[in-house]
């Protein structure tokens, strides 16, 4: 396991606070945060991902912000194979990369063997499948799915009609589905990682999360989603974050404001429960408890020592 390279991961539900600390042990261990967020990849996007602004670095070098329009595609495949890279890269600095984030299986894609099919793909085989949803409808393809995968139909809704797609263009590309390849996965990790988690008091996160999406709205998400919005910029991935797909339900006219804030604070508490849920059955992490503000100090001198050890490196 030495003989790996070494990597720091922070994870976390969001608004727990690991801008703050990633910025304090990217100081200490002589890192460099590769962000591990899979909607802040997108430029003009940057209210309601809680990107980081230059200031907040304090000088600390990021990667994976604002590499992608938000009209362009992004695949775990993708990430995975750019923070790999960027891991190499500041390696090879003689510095520490530190991914931070909370997109769970993006996280874990890097740091275990996965495998993915991206590389497969016919565009002839899509374009059928394609017109067969105008003609024939979502659930035809979806029943047809389910008969020849029905391990991936069962993780799959039926109006994801892009999944349902992508999981049959596979199958008749290869012969093999989609949860054949999930079998080829090897669980073994790739660095020397010391995997710390952020959690807290549930009650004290979720009003953390509704005052965010207060001060977003104060800071002016509403203008960041109308420019979107006016910009023609519809059915593509960077608007389903969440923060975006309420206030464009909004511009639609389908909820008034009001409901849109409230669904967005409802949508983000889910999203940081669900968060939770992953982590723990997900990843080997181990947890620090951030709730007792008073213990904060305390609790930043265990983690720092936490990863010194399990790291064998120098705190700074």
């Amino acid at each position: 396991m030495n003989d790996l390279q070494k990597l720091i991961v922070l994870i976390g539900p969001t608004a727990v606070g690991k801008t703050d600390l990633s910025i304090y042990l990217a100081q200490r261990f002589n890192g460099e945060i590769i962000s591990g967020d899979s909607m802040q990849i997108y430029k003009s996007m940057d209210i309601g991902t809680a990107k980081i602004s230059k200031d907040e670095m304090a000088g600390i070098p990021h990667h994976l912000i604002d590499i992608k329009n938000p009209d362009e595609p992004f695949s775990v495949a993708e990430f995975q194979k750019l923070v790999r890279e960027k891991i190499t890269e500041i390696h090879n600095r003689n510095r520490v990369p530190m991914i931070v984030g909370g997109t769970g299986l993006y996280i874990q894609s890097v740091l275990y063997d996965y495998r993915f099919s991206d590389d497969v793909g016919n565009d002839e085989i899509r374009t059928k499948l394609e017109q067969r949803v105008k003609t024939d409808g979502n659930m035809v393809l979806y029943e047809e799915l389910k008969s020849i995968d029905p391990k991936s139909a069962v993780k799959i809704h039926p109006n994801n009609i892009r999944r349902v797609i992508r999981a049959l263009e596979i199958f008749y590309c290869t012969g093999k589905t989609a949860s054949d390849y999930q079998k080829q996965q090897v669980p073994n990790l790739l660095y020397n990682v010391a995997l710390v988690g952020l959690t807290m008091d549930r009650e004290q996160l979720y009003n953390r999360i509704n005052k965010r999406v207060d001060i977003m709205m104060e800071n002016g998400l509403l203008e960041e989603v109308k420019r979107l919005y006016d910009s023609n910029l519809r059915e593509v991935q960077s608007i389903q974050a969440i923060g975006y797909k309420e206030l464009y339900a909004y511009f639609d006219g389908i909820i008034t404001l009001e409901e849109a804030i409230e669904r967005l604070k409802q949508n983000s508490r889910n999203y940081a429960k669900r968060q939770l849920t992953w982590f723990r059955n997900k990843l080997d992490v181990t947890w620090f408890d951030m709730t007792d503000n008073s213990e904060r100090a305390k609790k930043i001198v265990e983690i720092s020592n936490f990863i010194a050890g399990k790291l064998h490196v120098k705190i700074e």
